[in-house]
């Protein structure tokens, strides 16, 4: 493999990363490769410890399914529709817009992203009682991380 070879693999593994992609591909007359990365999954041990499964995989096409003997029930999840920084509140003095125990009716603000330095509001999608709040105020939010759990 030649010194060109392995700078073009740097950039699209730095590419990957900065763009937050999970698969990409390279190709010249007399090179190829493809670079794919397993989504983060969240794996429900037996004890009801939850722990999170990711990894690049430049070799293989496909990965192993993952076995999960024990599914721990928390509710519906509500999850990130972008990326960005989660607030809890509309500011740091304000109390949050839902807490453990508080019962949300569908479509109510639950939460705010910060992205691009706009504020969106997340909504609740059902109605019920919040069981577990998982994003804390400040941390950023990948599309699809579970906010909070509503049951």
């Amino acid at each position: 493999m030649s010194d060109k070879h392995v700078k073009q693999i740097d950039e699209l593994a730095k590419l990957i990363s900065e763009y937050s992609l999970t698969q990409a591909s390279f190709e010249t007359d007399d090179f190829k490769i493809s670079l794919k990365k397993s989504v983060p999954q969240m794996i429900a041990m037996p004890t009801g410890q939850v722990t999170s499964s990711a990894s690049i995989d430049a070799s293989h096409e496909e990965e192993a399914p993952v076995q999960v003997s024990a599914p721990v029930q928390q509710g519906t999840p509500i999850s990130s529709p972008m990326m960005g920084i989660f607030y809890s509140s509309s500011s740091p003095s304000s109390p949050a817009f839902a807490k453990e125990g508080d019962t949300v009716v569908a479509g109510q603000v639950v939460g705010l992203i910060e992205a691009m330095k706009v504020f969106n509001e997340i909504h609740s999608t059902v109605s019920g009682v919040v069981k577990k709040v998982v994003a804390e105020s400040g941390q950023l939010i990948h599309p699809g991380d579970p906010l909070l759990y509503i049951g």
